[in-house]
């Protein structure tokens, strides 16, 4: 089978022997999603499909469903005659995780296939360290090699303090600066859009992602709108959507994200707080608890200056945060299955006093 737009699209050779071991289907790459249905890029065009009755009722986590980014298996490659039906989705390089919003202790499967993922904070209302920490752990959780882009430079005074404040807490992790209004920025971005490769791009609203993407699509693929009086941008994505540049390249845009819940992060904490983690193996003692044990090299580190009390807090945030949500889950599942026994129980002794 012939897959040259596939490999546009990011086909690779692994995937391409896995899809030759399920006869009669075709390759896909979902482009968007909206709620149960999937627009779908083939060789042939683009469709729109769902997944089967027995995929859905196989499928025991939300993550197993195909989410955009996926290379997918269908039933056809036209849409001529209907939805296709999605059978199974190929095995995938990087996954974008994180707890689903609200009370739910599920995991919400944000992006899948994803290269390398541009973390955009513009340099004006929306510089938010905190917030960049959380990003850092989520996409090098993921599997993707995280860039920070800051954005809207022409409007900050003192950009070279953006970079260093950002260089201090991104273990060597790329930095760019760009303005859409300047074009400033604009040869440094287009190098990760090699042919082949999918970027994405994450970060809170208004921060000009879909004014990025329209910037490197050369017209205006998605809408955009202006800053607002208050010096914030305005939020216009409401669905993440995969674009094939000119350059062969690819990019993902993402609404802003209100909530970004830990879920499983132990590698990506270790990545991004390597600057953290490399004290640990200095301790005095072997199972130091980093509180009040003598010889600590975290407290001998803050005390010299050498790591900052706020960055040891981050850490320890993030870190219990991912505890309660793995303890969290474990105590769901226990309660679900004393419920199930429970009512298992009252149904056999009913049927017995029948």
């Amino acid at each position: 089978m012939n897959y040259d737009i596939m490999k546009q699209y990011g086909l690779t050779d692994a995937m391409i022997n896995e899809a030759s071991l399920a006869e009669g289907l075709f390759v896909g790459r979902v482009l968007s999603q909206s709620k149960d249905i999937y627009r779908v890029a083939t060789e042939t065009g683009t469709l729109f499909a769902e997944v089967s009755g027995k995929y859905r009722f196989q499928t025991r986590r939300l993550s197993d469903f195909p989410a955009v980014g996926d290379f997918v298996l269908l039933d056809r490659d036209l849409g001529d005659s209907g939805n296709g039906i999605i059978h199974q989705v190929l095995s995938r390089k990087s996954a974008f995780i994180r707890k689903a919003a609200g009370k739910s202790a599920q995991e919400q499967l944000v992006l899948a296939n994803i290269d390398t993922t541009f973390i955009c904070m513009s340099a004006n209302n929306d510089f938010n360290l905190k917030r960049l920490e959380r990003y850092l752990v989520l996409v090098w959780e993921s599997g993707s090699t995280p860039v920070v882009v800051i954005t809207k430079i022409d409007l900050c005074e003192d950009i070279d303090s953006k970079f260093r404040a950002v260089d201090a807490i991104g273990n060597g992790v790329d930095i760019l600066g760009i303005s859409a209004l300047t074009k400033e920025g604009y040869d440094d971005v287009m190098s990760y859009m090699t042919p082949g490769k999918t970027v994405a791009l994450l970060g809170s609203s208004g921060v000009g992602k879909s004014t990025l993407i329209n910037w490197l699509v050369g017209q205006d693929a998605l809408e955009t709108q202006g800053v607002r009086n208050d010096d914030r941008g305005r939020h216009t994505t409401t669905r993440r959507e995969l674009v094939l540049l000119p350059s062969g390249g690819m990019l993902v845009d993402t609404p802003g994200m209100r909530e970004l819940g830990m879920w499983d992060i132990d590698e990506g904490l270790d990545r991004a707080f390597q600057d953290v983690e490399t004290y640990f193996d200095k301790c005095r003692f072997r199972d130091c608890t980093h509180t009040n044990e003598p010889g600590c090299a975290i407290y001998d580190a803050i005390r010299d200056g050498e790591l900052s009390e706020k960055r040891w807090q981050s850490y320890l945030k993030l870190k219990t945060e991912d505890a309660y949500s793995e303890n969290r889950d474990d105590y769901l599942k226990k309660k679900n299955e004393k419920f199930k026994n429970i009512s298992k129980h009252n149904k056999v002794k009913y049927n017995k006093l029948k």
